[in-house]
């Protein structure tokens, strides 16, 4: 799968971005948008629903992991599976600079802010459904896919800020930092097989 490329939704992505960033969410339409751009209004909703949308369509991610899940062997165990799928992340990932002015823009607007978690949970919801047709329950496969995804986003987010490491090793660092924080947890059980009770 090529890298995420300049294309027409690039150009009214950036576009989106610019106004977003320079007079608001609420301030910036699609007219404007697609005018930016130098394109029609028509010309964005092949492309996208709404503006809220401009930022968020596309299923590369999506796609990327599913295929990478199915490319793992079979027997293995699904958090493992998660993070080989990972590693081919930085296939689709846009250009450095564009994710960090979108970050910035999706944090200063609530509506968009509820999209990306919308993207998100539907993103969770694929992945776990993906790791089930492997075989594995569904405890196990949210429980993996909670993980799995809490450590794509701290690799990520160090991509993003910079971090030359490749992505496998960034992976392999947030995995580590997420194993040194659970190691906080207290035991499940006392020594006489009960939950232990808050406070104890």
């Amino acid at each position: 799968m090529a890298r995420w490329e300049g294309n027409t939704r690039e150009r009214l992505e950036r576009s989106a971005l610019e106004l977003f960033r320079d007079q608001g969410y609420d301030r910036t339409t699609v007219a404007q948008i697609a005018r930016h751009a130098g394109l029609t209004e028509r010309s964005f909703y092949r492309w996208f629903t709404d503006k809220r949308e401009v930022l968020f369509a596309g299923d590369e991610l999506q796609a990327c992991l599913e295929a990478g899940i199915a490319e793992v062997p079979a027997g293995t165990g699904a958090l493992a599976t998660l993070m080989a799928a990972f590693t081919a992340v930085p296939k689709v990932l846009r250009p450095r600079e564009l994710l960090i002015e979108l970050r910035t823009v999706v944090a200063a607007n609530p509506p968009l802010r509820e999209r990306s978690l919308i993207k998100e949970a539907m993103l969770s919801e694929v992945t776990a459904a993906a790791l089930r047709r492997r075989g594995h329950d569904e405890q196990t496969a949210r429980l993996a896919t909670a993980l799995g995804m809490a450590i794509l986003g701290a690799a990520t987010r160090r991509w993003v800020l910079g971090d030359e490491a490749d992505f496998a090793t960034l992976l392999a660092g947030s995995a580590a930092d997420l194993r040194a924080v659970a190691a906080d947890l207290p035991p499940a059980h006392t020594e006489t097989g009960h939950a232990p009770r808050p406070g104890k």
